[in-house]
């Protein structure tokens, strides 16, 4: 599992843990939570929530009339270093 998902699985344990059961789901560049939002929502519960995503690298609230309220939070794979990309720097070039 990329160092990633194991930030995701955290996050995910972490919102399950407050009694909001989550999805984890990886893409190319990072990896996705997403938990549903129950109607009543204690203000308590709402800022242990808000700590939790608040770890994630972005996160939301997706609000619908026909599908409820579901919470999101992204957290990216790892980048390679500038000196990792393309090939050498251009202080190693001669």
């Amino acid at each position: 599992m990329p160092a990633s998902g194991v930030s995701a699985a955290t996050l995910a344990a972490r919102l399950s843990a407050v009694g909001l059961p989550a999805r984890v789901e990886e893409h190319d560049r990072y990896t996705s939570v997403e938990a549903e939002i129950p109607e009543s929502l204690s203000a308590d519960l709402w800022r242990e929530v808000l700590e939790v995503v608040a770890e994630a690298d972005r996160f939301g609230l997706l609000a619908t009339s026909l599908n409820g309220r579901t919470l999101w939070a992204v957290v990216r794979k790892e980048v390679p270093t500038t000196g990792d990309v393309g090939g050498p720097a251009i202080s190693d070039r001669s």
